[in-house]
């Protein structure tokens, strides 16, 4: 058999690990937005990580994206698939084809797939956040899923974030402003590029969130689009922030703001942290996307939702020293009886994980001094130590791992005994 090169057992390109204790946060950020997500009457839906290619096509053929960076195969019955690219597009097709009760409210938790240069935060295959609302057509529910994300950001402790925030217009509003744009961009094409003026061409609304330096000053000068709302449009943005001002949730019109899908119609929003490099500055956003269920040949359904990414935001909580607080082992259980001790220390570490506390132990058969060096390196709070001394008082001695003070417990007070400290403990950090 020829020898596999070394490089085939490492991750690909673009790809990464996330391994203890990094992976701690992820859990504890997952658990905080699924416990917001769930009061606010949002239920969890798991989507298949494949779809029809057709599916991703819908959200329009001239992003990047689309275009550019998503992953496409055929399968072995000949089948075009897609790996997926984003998150709302397999949401809309699963409310097409299940026809759920509207309002339909789902998040969801999901690795996401772009074939991209790879840099820090950004990963070909990358991790989301994400909800949607199906079938209300209410500037009201706009403003909820803003305040979803804007309250969970606050769940984090996060600070330095932004919201800004604009209209895409409706189906009445957006044709004379493209006209309008398309002819305002193109009458200054000719300093700036075949690359520019084939952009235009496709879709100019694509041109107003350009990073590229040398289009800037055009781009800046541009007709916008608040400028051409028809006045349901103008009357539903005006709604949206009127909401957000009643729910103290500040943020920044920002009238270049079109986000990277075309789907996009009326609201649009993007949260932004100081935290991260200004061309890469998004933390998450979305905005409503009123015809692409009609697009997948359901019925007439309004839609918003957004996408947060996992890997962006950890960047962010790492740069403001902010990520949360992640659960710690309460105990790790120090054998000190010897080969006779093993079966009453699985004994009791069993009995406190039970009661919902975090316990550990070591395995192997180490000597004492080795089972308190792992009991330092386990992050515990307390050692446990089964010795004979205690033992024959029913009793543990109990070791405070960051302070080094030493206590007798009883046995079978232990879990309470352990239990109460945490209490205290949140009490402190609250």
């Amino acid at each position: 058999m020829p020898r596999v090169p070394d490089e085939v057992f490492r991750a690909p390109k673009g790809v990464h690990d996330v391994l203890p204790p990094e992976s701690g946060t992820w859990a504890t950020l997952v658990g905080r937005f699924a416990d917001r997500a769930a009061r606010s009457g949002y239920g969890l839906i798991v989507g298949p990580v494949f779809e029809h290619v057709e599916v991703f096509r819908r959200v329009g053929e001239h992003t990047d994206v689309v275009s550019k960076e998503m992953y496409e195969f055929e399968d072995k019955g000949g089948r075009a698939l897609a790996l997926r690219p984003e998150g709302t597009a397999s949401v809309v097709r699963a409310y097409v084809q299940h026809r759920p009760t509207p309002p339909w409210k789902v998040w969801y938790v999901a690795p996401n797939f772009r074939y991209e240069r790879a840099q820090k935060g950004r990963y070909r295959q990358h991790w989301q956040l994400g909800a949607e609302v199906l079938g209300v057509d209410d500037p009201a529910v706009d403003v909820e899923v803003i305040a979803l994300l804007d309250g969970f950001y606050r769940d984090l402790g996060l600070s330095g974030v932004t919201l800004a925030l604009n209209s895409m217009g409706d189906a009445q509003s957006r044709p004379g402003y493209v006209s309008a744009l398309r002819a305002y961009l193109l009458d200054h094409a000719s300093s700036l590029g075949s690359e520019f003026r084939e952009r235009v061409e496709a879709n100019p609304m694509r041109v107003l969130d350009t990073k590229v330096p040398d289009w800037q000053d055009v781009v800046g000068r541009a007709p916008q689009l608040t400028e051409h709302l028809s006045e349901p449009a103008r009357e539903h943005f005006e709604q949206v922030q009127e909401g957000l001002q009643a729910l103290k949730i500040s943020y920044e019109l920002a009238p270049r703001l079109v986000r990277g899908f075309d789907y996009y119609t009326r609201t649009t929003f993007e949260f932004q942290s100081d935290a991260l490099d200004a061309a890469q500055n998004a933390l998450g956003g979305g905005g409503r996307y009123d015809g692409l269920a009609e697009e997948m040949g359901g019925p007439a359904t309004p839609g918003i939702g957004f996408g947060a990414g996992i890997e962006r935001l950890v960047l962010a909580l790492d740069a403001a020293s902010s990520a949360p607080t992640t659960r710690r082992l309460d105990a790790f259980v120090i054998n000190g009886l010897g080969d006779a001790g093993s079966v009453a220390t699985t004994v009791l570490v069993s009995e406190l994980r039970e009661e919902g506390l975090g316990a550990d132990r070591a395995y192997g058969g180490r000597s004492v001094p080795a089972q308190w060096k792992a009991a330092d390196r386990s992050g515990a709070r307390y050692g446990v130590m089964l010795g004979r001394d205690e033992a024959a008082r029913d009793a543990v001695a109990v070791k405070d791992l960051e302070t080094g003070e030493q206590v007798e417990v009883p046995e079978n007070g232990l879990a309470t005994w352990l239990s109460d400290r945490r209490e205290l403990g949140s009490e402190v950090a609250r």
